[in-house]
């Protein structure tokens, strides 16, 4: 929101209702409460006629949806039906035609043969979660191909870095390595394909602006870091000695996650500036941060 904001657009935010407005916004973004369960919902969220929709709200940790799996499919796939028909409505009364951006994520691919995934491979996702984000991308091929609508899909790979709380992972091992823990779960041998949350904003901006409507897009780095290593960043900064043990309750998931990062960057320009060493020292200094000013 603060990127869009700084490049001057217009933001229109959605929130669940119940849920906190950030500080940040209240002056500067119209905010409107969203479930997308209910399609009256959507559709009243979608009558502001945006010129663009970055469509992120989901059910999107793989734990919460094997916790609920219908919950999981209602929001990730059906909640992205109802808002691709809300934008069909919107076009057909008011003849608005907004770009949607529809976020699925590297998680609809599977295991693969230890290469960077390309757009044009085979999906094969493991998990309950993977295969929910891979029905919203057929409900958006379906919303493109039947109503024509201006939707593109992006893959993102995982995220991380300062104000973002969604990769439980790396959160859970800072708050364990702080609380004086030696003996952590994780799989050191897992290979996956972070980036700071910073770039993964810029390639959301630009695909908003350059991005090519119809297409599909992974949105990554392109470079492998195992879990042993990344475990191992957060241990040097943080100035503690703790090792890896075998999770208690392993997920069903890829061990080799790395995506090809060439379409995006061809189509938009778009490239990772920052270094994951940068992104581990600015979340760990966040969440100190944020954790002194909680207390």
């Amino acid at each position: 929101v603060q990127t869009l904001l700084e490049a001057n657009h217009e933001v229109i935010a959605t929130r669940k209702l119940k849920t906190p407005i950030p500080r940040g916004w209240r002056r500067s973004v119209r905010v409107v409460p969203l479930d997308l369960c209910k399609g009256e919902s959507v559709r009243k969220a979608v009558d502001s006629e945006p010129d663009a929709i970055v469509h992120l709200a989901a059910v999107s940790y793989s734990r919460d949806a094997y916790d609920d799996p219908g919950f999981a499919w209602n929001v990730n796939a059906a909640g992205t039906v109802r808002l691709l028909a809300a934008v069909k409505d919107l076009r057909e009364k008011t003849g608005s035609d907004p770009l949607v951006i529809v976020a699925s994520s590297a998680e609809i691919y599977g295991e693969g043969d230890g290469k960077p995934r390309v757009e044009a491979e085979t999906p094969r996702p493991l998990n309950l979660y993977g295969a929910s984000k891979l029905a919203a991308e057929i409900a958006a091929a379906q919303g493109r191909d039947e109503w024509n609508l201006r939707v593109i899909v992006v893959r993102p790979f995982p995220a991380t870095g300062p104000g973002y709380q969604e990769n439980r992972v790396l959160n859970k091992w800072i708050t364990d390595l702080r609380a004086g823990r030696e003996a952590i779960e994780g799989d050191p041998t897992i290979v996956r394909d972070f980036m700071d949350v910073r770039d993964a904003v810029r390639g959301y901006e630009a695909l908003l602006t350059r991005g090519h409507a119809g297409e599909t897009y992974n949105l990554a780095t392109g470079q492998p870091v195992t879990f042993g290593n990344l475990f191992a960043l957060l241990v040097s900064k943080l100035g503690k000695d703790a090792r890896l043990v075998p999770p208690a309750h392993p997920r069903r998931d890829a061990r080799h996650l790395v995506g090809d990062p060439r379409k995006i960057q061809q189509h938009t320009g778009w490239h990772p500036t920052i270094p994951l060493k940068n992104t581990i020292s600015d979340l760990i200094d966040d969440r100190a941060l944020s954790d002194a000013q909680a207390h």
